[in-house]
């Protein structure tokens, strides 16, 4: 009750002094509670990274708004029709920002010399990229990339890949150029040199990160105006989501990701939706995002310390023995939806609610398969789940309701960090999970349960020849609906077999100051700044 008071005061305050802050001008002021630990895309494994490298790199194609393929630095391309080889026109006109390794200083111009050489830096195994596996085994063996002339960039494949150009969409394709990479070596890290819209100024690391706009940038916006139209973007970190709400209200920030759960009732209502007392000063921004929250079960015989889990109909009754639509609504503020449809969400072709159907609450039936589990023991049902710190109000939540159909779930709080590679190492045997997509596609969440990944992505070790048989047709298929129903046929394998327990589809939920102008994300929730503006 005292904690309520003391935020009910905070937020009279904030109210009336909401945006009142001196800030400079034409700057875009973010915080990131998770530090940046790298700014080489060969090393960008998480959000917290890709939001700074999606804007000072650019990769030879990139997603519009609608997830829709767009050109970047690969303004064309075709396809050889055995769908092996793709050849890309790289621009002319796309300079690296200045940078103490090139002559007198001076950004060069980029080419499709640099474009084969960052592909091949992901997968060099000196360099140890954690996206080494994004080509895992669909290039050719010889000269996969080649540009055979400043302008000419060709890729090889072994086979045909359907999601290939998803994977050239990813952050760790960013273009970078060697001789900077080679001057700084392991230092490149904090020494980025790319393309893109902004150039990196200043880095105090686990501080703040400043950047300014890149005046030799090579976008114009649709009337002909050069971007970025910033003058600069400043990020800080720090590691508080309660502190940074505070300095967004106060008009410090100009952005935040998300909100402290602190806050989380007295500013959105049930249904997800601003109150009245915030409407005029700042605004709310929701939409799809292609992350789906999951509980994984470690499918590993001889690996999994709780053996119970083997079994499918545990599984099935974990599925069916908590309200996951009751979970969104008061846990949540009906951020999201509830993941009843398996783990493809809205928002990638692939995702057919008609077609594929998931589980839900339905306490009766677990209680009855666990009744048959009983037959033939009697032991307590007991597991442990392994959670991240934020997520223990859900954890709980689903704790009770599953006690009450009869499974004893202990909740047990980890790092982050030991948790990830625990997962990684076949040590946790139910867990929770995040998965973002890498790119809109099914196949992308499906990669999950492939046998032949390891972990991640495969954190749960799911084996089913079926499944594997079905997948590996999808990555080639050429008919587009045809691969839309192998998705779906592997996702009802999924929910059959229950190597995990599907959780809810999330929503990026962003709070904006109205004195920003052009705030847009994608369901990847990438931060693009390059057409962002502050007003007074």
């Amino acid at each position: 009750m005292f904690q309520r008071i003391i935020i009910a005061f905070i937020l009279s305050v904030i109210i009336f002094s909401c945006g009142t802050s001196k800030k400079s001008k034409n700057i875009f002021s973010i915080n990131q509670v998770a530090g940046v630990e790298s700014l080489d895309p060969a090393f960008a494994k998480n959000l917290n990274i890709m939001w700074h490298t999606n804007n000072l790199y650019n990769r030879l194609i990139e997603y519009d708004d609608d997830m829709n393929v767009i050109p970047s630095i690969g303004k064309s391309w075709t396809v050889t029709p055995d769908r092996k080889t793709y050849t890309f026109i790289i621009r002319d006109d796309v300079f690296f920002h200045d940078n103490e390794a090139f002559p007198n200083g001076k950004g060069r111009k980029m080419t499709a010399y640099d474009v084969a050489y960052s592909l091949g830096r992901i997968i060099d195994e000196k360099v140890a990229s954690p996206g080494a596996w994004i080509f895992n085994g669909n290039i050719a063996d010889t000269k996969p990339f080649e540009a055979t002339n400043d302008t000419t960039f060709i890729l090889r494949l072994n086979k045909p890949f359907n999601p290939i150009m998803g994977i050239l969409s990813m952050q760790y394709c960013g273009i970078v150029p060697k001789e900077v990479v080679e001057k700084w070596g392991k230092d490149y890290r904090s020494h980025p040199c790319g393309t893109g819209a902004f150039v990196m100024n200043h880095w105090e690391e686990a501080v703040t990160i400043t950047y300014q706009r890149n005046p030799n940038y090579w976008e114009k916006d649709s009337q002909g105006n050069q971007l970025p139209y910033l003058d600069g973007v400043k990020a800080t970190f720090i590691d508080s989501k309660a502190t940074e709400f505070l300095m967004f209200m106060q008009g410090d920030l100009d952005f935040m990701n998300g909100i402290d759960a602190s806050f989380k009732d007295q500013v959105l209502s049930k249904k997800g939706e601003l109150k009245e007392a915030f409407s005029d000063k700042i605004e709310l921004q929701k939409h799809a995002y292609l992350n789906v929250e999951y509980l994984g079960i470690l499918q590993e015989k001889g690996k999994t310390k709780t053996e119970v889990l083997l079994n499918k109909k545990i599984r099935q009754a974990i599925n069916y023995g908590f309200d996951r639509k009751k979970l969104i609504l008061y846990l949540r503020n009906s951020i999201g939806q509830a993941a009843i449809n398996g783990m493809v969400p809205p928002g990638v072709a692939g995702f057919n609610p008609d077609e594929v159907k998931g589980y839900e609450y339905n306490p009766a039936k677990a209680k009855a398969l666990i009744e048959d589990v009983k037959k033939k023991s009697k032991s307590p049902i007991k597991v442990t789940l392994l959670t991240p710190d934020n997520y223990t109000d859900r954890c709980n939540f689903i704790a009770s309701q599953l006690k009450e159909i009869g499974i004893d779930v202990q909740i047990e709080i980890m790092q982050p960090n030991l948790l990830r590679e625990q997962m990684s190492n076949s040590k946790a045997d139910f867990f929770w999970a995040t998965w973002i997509a890498d790119y809109p596609d099914a196949e992308s969440y499906l990669t999950l349960f492939y046998s032949k990944n390891t972990a991640p992505p495969n954190y749960t070790r799911f084996n089913n020849a079926q499944y594997d048989a079905l997948y590996e047709q999808s990555l080639t298929e050429e008919n587009f609906e045809t691969k839309l129903k192998l998705y779906n046929e592997m996702d009802k394998i999924i929910i059959e077999e229950a190597p995990c327990v599907p959780l809810f589809y999330d929503e990026v939920v962003q709070f904006v100051q109205k004195r920003v102008q052009n705030f847009e994300t994608n369901s990847l929730n990438l931060m693009i700044w390059k057409e962002l503006k502050v007003t007074e």
